[in-house]
């Protein structure tokens, strides 16, 4: 494995769409977070309390699967796209779990990290939360549609934290909120190219049309934290 790229966010800001334009583009190697799979989804978003430990577990469990699935030698494809971090999982964890239940994800999570993976560029990527409600409305999953604006608020805090202190790789913040790599050609191309610039060690070559005329009076737009990696 020669790349190993995260594409982060949360739920409806558009990671997974990219990835997959990600790996349609240089043939990388998908691999997508299962969280169709879990049987407690939808019974933890109707009643948090009670479902939030088996959740997490099952997440735990099978995102170790998957990372370790990511440390053998891909002889097929130079570059390895995820939507998400393994270290998300503690995000998760600390909003969701308190007290013994906390504590004992903790010991599971413990004995798991520290033989995983390290990417070689995380991609985070934000938009308001307004924005992020209406597109989880407008895809209608149903296990989706109780999550609350404080939830992801909050849940949005604590990846900007996780940044704050993580070393293992260089973290790009890119908002999407005015973005459109799914139909826009022009958009497409340019965020492509940034990934592959900052993939290369260089500065992203240019900015897409449609945040162009942002960039000049925000240029937190497209951020960067340069961990020193």
């Amino acid at each position: 494995m020669r790349r190993f790229l995260v594409i982060e966010g949360l739920i409806g800001v558009g990671k997974t769409t990219l990835c997959k334009l990600v790996r349609d583009e240089w043939d990388a190697r998908l691999v997508l977070e299962p969280w169709a799979e879990n049987p407690f989804l939808a019974s933890f978003y109707d009643d948090p309390d009670r479902f939030a430990l088996p959740t997490q577990l099952f997440y735990l469990a099978n995102r170790f699967k998957q990372q370790q699935a990511i440390r053998q030698t891909d002889l097929f494809h130079d570059l390895v796209v995820a939507d998400y971090l393994f270290e998300k999982d503690s995000l998760f964890a600390q909003q969701t779990l308190t007290g013994d239940e906390l504590e004992l994800y903790y010991q599971f999570a413990g004995l798991l990290g520290d033989t995983l993976a390290k990417p070689d560029l995380v991609l985070f990527l934000d938009a308001p939360t307004e924005c992020i409600l209406d597109r989880i409305n407008r895809r209608a999953i149903e296990s989706e549609q109780v999550i609350q604006p404080d939830y992801l608020d909050s849940l949005r805090d604590r990846y900007y934290a996780l940044w704050e202190d993580y070393t293992a790789a260089p973290v790009r913040v890119l908002h999407t909120q005015d973005l459109d790599y799914v139909s826009n050609p022009e958009d497409q191309r340019a965020v492509l190219e940034m990934i592959r610039g900052w993939l290369e060690n260089n500065e992203a070559p240019g900015l897409p049309a449609s945040a162009a005329a942002e960039w000049e009076g925000q240029a937190e737009l497209f951020g960067a934290k340069d961990t020193g990696a």
